[in-house]
């Protein structure tokens, strides 16, 4: 039976209610005052419906989860297949499909790494991260940036370098110290004999989609080799080709000692999360290979997403087209905003990892709600809410990237008509 409008209209009265009663009141009042007053019912590839069946281009992306797109064929039968196996690990037989996952990564990762433990998100992968810097160097001390965000428990939020998601939860762990971004001369002053590991990201996303200088990796991996230290790369959010590389970090040709991964591993389908390391490093588990657990981590069906997730990345060249789609819609956005130079102060990123800087974040709100308004999904970026992202999937079409840059160019003059109404 399909549904009336009244029923449509009362499953979203209901979901805001419970969300309100049950979840989350403010989230669900600021969804509702900027335009956004539906409920999400099914996606695919880069759309999302809503319960009136209208279809929206996702340029938030979880953020930066669905690379491959939601729901891709291949994703969805290695899935089905796992439910109808063993959805989850006894925890004591070897688990084989942990295993190929593991392998998977090893092949695709850049220079030495070779071993992974899988968690459930990206923040618990950079505090696995930690806790082998610890372990392996038995020094207490993590170099950091200002802006930097590593997800938000304990010690991956010591680790981020953004006072908004910090504060509140103050004291914090001790032994970060965070330098200005982009400043390797910053970094090597940092480091001292306390310190065991520099913990980056090889693009701030949440900070706004800031790239350092180039060259700058390779000569924090410079200062990390003459000084003895790790070199953390946090690629939850920059790898698996959203930037147009399988990592960002291979644009410089560097090789961290440790990398964390999340978001799109789990093909946009299973929550997973991973940080990989060497054989050398992997030895300060070999004691007690118990000491660092996780109940879920490395399941059967997140590892089955994984694994298929990397295979249509390679199958389908999806790196290839992040930079194809991505140069295309920072074109776009880029002239858009050179129509409106008292409102937008940039349009950057790297492959379909993009922001826009607004000179005022309000301005930037009524621009995601213009967009709303033409069917396109995105929304700021969690450090810096003048930057409203955009970071659609991978496998979004050419005439789907001219309708976001149409929207886009809608949602900012609705703004630009706002802000003169305004003065």
């Amino acid at each position: 039976m399909t549904a009336t409008p009244s029923d449509v209209d009362a499953q979203i009265d209901a979901a805001f209610e419970r969300y309100a009663k049950h979840v989350n009141p403010a989230f669900a009042a600021l969804i509702k005052f900027m335009g956004f007053d539906t409920v999400e019912d099914r996606a695919e590839g880069a759309l999302v419906y809503d319960v009136r069946g209208r279809g929206y281009i996702d340029c938030l992306g979880g953020p930066g989860v669905f690379t491959i797109g939601h729901r891709h064929p291949k994703v969805i039968a290695a899935l089905k297949d796992q439910l109808d196996r063993m959805p989850l690990s006894s925890r004591l037989l070897l688990n084989r499909w942990q295993a190929e996952a593991a392998e998977k990564i090893a092949e695709v990762t850049p220079g030495e790494l070779q071993y992974t433990f899988f968690c459930n998100s990206g923040a618990e992968a950079v505090e696995g991260a930690l806790k082998l810097v610890r372990l392996h160097t038995r020094k207490p001390g993590v170099v950091a940036t200002i802006g930097a965000f590593h997800g938000k428990t304990f010690g991956a939020l010591s680790a981020s370098g953004g006072a908004v998601h910090k504060t509140p939860f103050e004291p914090l762990l001790p032994g970060f110290r965070h330098v200005p971004f982009g400043d390797a001369a910053a970094i090597e002053e940092a480091i001292d004999d306390t310190v065991g590991a520099v913990i980056l990201e090889p693009i701030q996303s949440e900070a706004g989609i800031i790239a350092p200088p180039e060259g700058y990796l390779r000569q924090v991996r410079e200062i990390c080799d003459e000084a003895g230290v790790l070199l953390i790369l946090d690629e939850v959010q920059t790898g698996l080709a959203r930037t147009g590389t399988m990592f960002a970090c291979d644009a410089e040709g560097v090789a961290p000692d440790i990398i964390t991964l999340g978001k799109a591993l789990g093909g946009g389908a299973m929550p997973i999360g991973a940080f990989t390391s060497t054989a050398e490093i992997w030895e300060a588990f070999r004691d007690n290979p118990l000491i660092h657990s996780s109940t879920f981590g490395g399941n059967p069906l997140a590892c089955r997403a994984a694994t298929a997730a990397l295979e249509v990345i390679a199958e389908e060249q999806l790196c290839d087209k992040a930079r194809e789609r991505g140069a295309q819609l920072l074109a776009g956005l880029q002239k858009v905003a050179a129509q409106y130079p008292d409102l937008i102060v940039e349009a950057r990123g790297r492959g379909l990892l993009l922001g826009v800087e607004f000179a005022d974040s309000d301005v930037g709100g009524i621009a995601i709600a213009g967009m709303g308004a033409r069917q396109v999904l995105s929304a700021y970026t969690l450090n810096a809410p003048k930057v409203v992202r955009f970071e659609p999937p991978a496998v979004i079409t050419g005439e789907q990237i001219d309708t976001v840059i149409s929207a886009f160019a809608h949602g900012v003059r609705v703004a630009a008509e706002v802000a003169r109404a305004a003065s």
